[in-house]
């Protein structure tokens, strides 16, 4: 079997099991690819006990993980994350930064305290995970960071999340940014877009639904894909791996649709 991150480390930003009894979600499916690919994984998140619930998956296949409690909006956080591959490791070679928060609500009804916490979770958490992460890489000649972005960030889906639309939009355009000043450094920077996913953070957001209701908009998330079905995290996760793989070493600055075609 080919491990395409064979002795790689990956810091997997927002990696727990968001609500276990729900299944796997984006986050920890991404860290479980890594890890299988070969990568010894830093598995970082809001909760401890979620970040050790994904590591304890890794450990049981064989696999190498260290979870970390961690809020991705405060520097601070962000900094002992890092400090914890460079001390353990010396090194980090990809960065997945994929923690993502949204508020139900246009410019008028959106509370300032909302839009700035949606920005700092979303936005803010990215710029301060580049900005330790970076140095690293530079001093080893190269790396690649996965940000997870969201279709949202490209057009209005028909429910105002003004705050969550804007963070994404600027996170692609944030990372194309990256992407060019850092190319010569060898790091590489590109976005996975999801689309109408069925994950356990939709099924969250719905958890106050009668079944058949939510039964209902489960079959109307899937009617909005051309394919007809929502994606899963599987296939963000496989996205997530080739651009971290050396497969995709001559990509950088690409935002990757992983919608079923929903965005066309």
């Amino acid at each position: 079997m080919t491990h395409r991150l064979k002795d790689k480390i990956a810091v997997v930003m927002g990696g727990g099991a968001s609500a276990p009894e729900a299944g796997i979600g984006n986050g920890q499916a991404v860290a479980l690819t890594y890890a299988r690919e070969g990568a010894r994984v830093v598995v970082a998140d809001l909760h401890l006990a979620a970040a050790a619930a994904t590591a304890d998956m890794i450990r049981a296949e064989g696999g190498e993980a260290h979870p970390l409690q961690a809020d991705v909006s405060r520097h601070d956080d962000v900094k002992r994350v890092m400090a914890h591959a460079a001390e353990r490791w010396g090194r980090l070679d990809i960065l997945h930064n994929n923690v993502g928060i949204e508020y139900l609500g246009g410019p008028v009804d959106t509370p300032e305290e909302a839009w700035d916490r949606v920005h700092d979770v979303n936005l803010k958490s990215v710029f301060l995970a580049c900005k330790e992460a970076i140095p690293l890489m530079e001093r080893q000649g190269g790396g690649s960071i996965v940000n997870v972005s969201s279709t949202a960030s490209l057009r209005y889906a028909g429910v105002p999340y003004l705050a969550y639309n804007s963070s994404k939009a600027a996170l692609n355009h944030v990372s194309r940014i990256i992407a060019r000043q850092y190319a010569p450094s060898q790091i590489r920077c590109n976005v996975v877009v999801p689309g109408y996913m069925d994950t356990p953070h939709i099924r969250t957001l719905y958890r106050h639904l009668a079944p058949a209701d939510f039964a209902e908009v489960m079959r109307q998330r899937d009617a909005k894909c051309p394919m007809g079905r929502q994606g899963s995290c599987w296939d963000v996760a496989r996205a997530a791996l080739f651009l971290a793989s050396d497969d995709a070493a001559y990509v950088t600055g690409t935002l990757l649709m992983v919608d079923g075609g929903a965005s066309i």
